[in-house]
């Protein structure tokens, strides 16, 4: 496998995440300088929390389905990639997505 395709494409992710981590800090920074109200500050930060929260607790149970995933592709004992190997691995992705979903409906 070239993995020299990769270092191009890493490169411009974390360019972009640069430039996202910026712009929303300057963002920040505008709505705070020009004296925005307490409540509405506040709110926006619980908000931001909120969605932080909300982010890992996605990751965490999707990856925790996709590991349930890989599991069982090594129970399994496949060792080349099938379609059938390629549907659980997303199988396992889409179900994790559809549990954080359930999860988050039930905290809102």
């Amino acid at each position: 496998m070239q993995f020299e395709i990769f270092i191009p494409i890493v490169f411009f992710l974390c360019i972009t995440y640069a430039i996202k981590v910026v712009v929303d800090a300057r963002v920040r920074r505008r709505f705070i300088e020009t004296n925005g109200s307490d409540d509405i500050v506040r709110a926006m930060l619980a908000g931001e929390e909120q969605h932080r929260r909300h982010g890992s607790l996605r990751w965490g149970v999707t990856l925790v389905a996709l590991a349930i995933g890989f599991g069982l592709v090594e129970m399994g004992d496949w060792s080349d990639l099938t379609p059938g190997v390629l549907a659980i691995l997303l199988g396992a992705t889409g179900l994790g997505n559809l549990a954080y979903w359930f999860i988050a409906r039930k905290q809102a």
